[in-house]
């Protein structure tokens, strides 16, 4: 899977999860933030078990 973009929609309530399973792309601090300058494709399975495992949704991408 290419990733094109990662995204995170309003919502977020910062439990840490997606920046367990995937740090290298996520930060939490109040919320959770994308890393700037990373790129996806190198990530895209731990980005995904990110996506499927946060618990409100909150975490999207975009495939090439």
């Amino acid at each position: 899977m290419n990733l094109k973009e990662v995204w995170i929609i309003e919502g977020c309530i910062a439990c840490g999860l997606c920046e367990d399973i995937c740090p290298e792309v996520f930060r939490v601090e109040d919320i959770a933030y994308v890393n700037d300058g990373v790129n996806y494709s190198d990530y895209s399975e731990k980005i995904k078990e990110a996506s499927d495992s946060c618990p409100e949704e909150v975490i999207k991408h975009s495939e090439w």
